[in-house]
């Protein structure tokens, strides 16, 4: 049986309602899940909810400006955190770590904004698929597996925790958001570190951010899950006849209905030749590109 969407809505706000007896703030990414969140907690809570933003400098390309343009009329704070999110990163090679240390630095920004607005609680977009992979130890999502132990808020509410991502962009539909957010491509917590194999650095982030743009430019038309870019190391190449060593840049493009299984997008020998003369020529750095096969199971989505 389907899920029944006005019933959610209604129990779900009445759920925030009872959890949140003053303020609280939510981490507004602008992906779908988040962004149904303050859509439900606005509607239960009024403007006891602050939304908050944290440019993380681990966004997509134009994110900051697209979120605020988006939610223009939600009052956002927004947080400019970059120098601080890579600063905790430097050294950090295991993927397991790196999703630690952005979800707690997260939380901490997070923290010192409810302790100006005199805020208690956090509300945050978890979905089912969240927890089973943090609870499986198959990857600790940055909102699960990733909080800290220790953490100021009075308490944390997680109003999709039992929906899969297909749920929420019901609830989004049957909340009448806007079809730029319902269907809008999921897109990790912890953002382009786990797009980038070993450690994180600007110089790997501009990269990885040029080239993933590249990506969804060229596919979007074909209505993926998810496709994006990722830095998979360095390797030998040849440009203009002098040798180059640069990145190894991975394409992965696949379809879903909920993350818990996903195949692999089957696309032309020319759109694949494109995105590699482009992400090569407009990108120095690039010396190859390669196009990732792997369905999940064996792989997940992302690379770590």
């Amino acid at each position: 049986m389907g899920l029944n969407v006005p019933q959610f809505i209604d129990e779900a706000i009445g759920e925030i309602r009872r959890q949140v007896e003053g303020r609280a703030v939510i981490g507004l990414s602008g992906g779908v899940d988040s962004s149904v969140c303050a859509f439900l907690a606005r509607e239960a809570i009024g403007d006891r909810l602050i939304p908050v933003y944290v440019d993380s400098g681990l966004m997509r390309q134009g994110e900051s400006k697209k979120i605020a343009e988006m939610f223009s009329d939600f009052n956002l704070i927004t947080v400019y955190a970059e120098d601080r999110f890579l600063s905790a990163l430097a050294g950090v090679i295991d993927p397991e770590e790196k999703r630690k240390v952005v979800g707690e630095t997260f939380i901490r920004v997070f923290e010192e904004e409810a302790r100006q607005v005199g805020a208690e609680y956090l509300i945050q977009g978890t979905i089912y698929p969240d927890l089973i992979e943090s609870e499986g130890g198959i990857k600790s999502h940055h909102n699960v597996g990733g909080l800290p132990l220790k953490m100021e808020f009075k308490g944390i509410v997680e109003p999709l925790r039992e929906l899969y991502k297909d749920e929420v962009r019901e609830v989004a539909r049957g909340l009448s958001m806007p079809t730029e957010i319902c269907e809008r491509m999921p897109y990790p917590g912890p953002g382009l570190s786990v797009r980038i194999l070993g450690e994180v650095t600007r110089d790997k982030l501009a990269v990885v951010r040029a080239a993933n743009a590249i990506v969804e430019e060229e596919l979007n038309s074909f209505l993926p899950w998810q496709a994006f870019a990722a830095i998979l190391g360095k390797a030998t190449g040849v440009k203009g006849d002098i040798r180059a060593y640069g990145y190894v840049v991975a394409v992965r493009a696949v379809s879903s209905r909920d993350a818990m299984t996903a195949d692999v997008l089957e696309l032309s020998w020319d759109v694949l030749r494109r995105i590699s003369h482009r992400i090569t020529g407009e990108i120095p750095e690039v010396s190859r590109v390669v196009y990732d096969l792997t369905p999940k199971p064996p792989g997940t989505i992302e690379f770590e």
